[in-house]
């Protein structure tokens, strides 16, 4: 069965939440969700890992005013165990975390750095076509003098799982181009069923990180492991580049903002005039003031000032350009 053009009530929604950070992004993103998509009827899911031997500290949400604005906000807290990355690879999350979520239910996984802007039951998905975010940059692999090219690593890994490499190949960019390859952001993917996509992303990771092909003897798989598998994951269950229409996700659907100094500096103003829309009830306010780089971002204006920086029509090609300049202004904050 296909789900071309889901109802609201089809397929659910997760995001990880966990102490710091991310659990006031996972609000954040929540708040965002209920403003821009009220149409949304699905489950949200806010998937929290929980204290174990691979955690050094407890990892749950600890902020009760974060717990309750979930709670107001209709989101459900899904515990998950760690047993196979936790501090080590805080990544490993949005693997471990889709075997907690209800078998047979269609699903669709932000990261939580993540802004709704529009109706998202209005997306397209084909849930038979699993699909992720093309907004990435050739970070992996790295190539090396000496060392073997994209397509003998990426080959050796298409190989490794019984996947049909030539087929995975986008014939329209060059040889040894990083674009010819699958690859993508695990920032959003979306799937049928989160138990199976679940177990072939965790073995799938596991085997690479435990065993790699000696093609990659000279590639580091931290923080980009996540990244390796994924396009993997997504060949091998039938998706691909073309299994969602683009402009969507990461576009006029959805921001992956990854920092707000970032969104600030390089985001659209429709996607500026959402945040600090959503950001502005007093019961949003509250949770997220607690949050010192939201709190100075959003509400004492040092995003607006970022912003001022920079002219959206001629921004650095590459993110650490960015990153750079806004250190030495002393707005950089995480």
């Amino acid at each position: 069965m296909t789900h071309q053009g889901a109802g609201s009530d089809t397929f659910d929604i997760v995001v990880v939440g966990q102490a710091g950070r991310i659990g006031y992004e996972a609000a954040l993103f929540a708040a965002s969700l209920r403003r821009c998509s009220p149409g949304f009827a699905g489950r949200l899911y806010v998937a929290e890992p929980q204290p174990g031997p691979l955690w050094p500290r407890d990892p749950r949400i600890g902020c009760a005013a974060t717990r309750a604005l979930l709670d107001e906000l209709g989101a459900e807290i899904l515990p998950f165990e760690s047993r196979h990355f936790g501090h080590a690879y805080p990544y490993g999350n949005k693997i471990e975390a889709l075997t907690a979520l209800p078998a047979g239910r269609p699903f669709v996984f932000f990261d939580s750095d993540t802004l709704i802007l529009d109706e998202v039951t209005r997306v397209p998905f084909d849930f038979d076509r699993p699909a992720a975010s093309r907004r990435v940059e050739g970070t992996w692999p790295k190539i090396e003098l000496y060392g073997p090219g994209y397509t003998a690593i990426w080959k050796s890994l298409y190989d490794r799982f019984g996947l049909d490499f030539e087929s995975s190949l986008d014939p329209a960019q060059p040889d040894e181009h990083w674009r010819r390859y699958l690859y993508f952001n695990a920032g959003f993917f979306h799937y049928r069923c989160p138990q199976t996509f679940g177990r072939r992303f965790l073995e799938t990771a596991l085997a690479i990180r435990d065993d790699p092909p000696p093609e990659l003897v000279l590639q580091s798989l931290d923080p980009w492991l996540d990244q390796v598998a994924l396009p993997l994951v997504i060949h091998g269950l039938g998706g691909g580049r073309d299994a969602l229409e683009p402009g969507w996700i990461d576009g006029r659907t959805s921001c992956h903002y990854r920092l707000l100094p970032l969104l600030y500096a390089r985001e659209p103003d429709r996607v500026v005039v959402a945040l600090e829309e959503v950001a502005a009830p007093n019961r949003v306010k509250k949770v997220l003031k607690l949050h010192a780089p939201f709190r100075k971002m959003i509400y004492h204006g040092q995003g607006r000032r970022v912003r001022a920086m920079f002219d959206r029509d001629d921004l650095p090609r590459r993110e650490q350009a960015l990153r750079n300049r806004i250190k030495r202004a002393g707005f950089w904050m995480r």
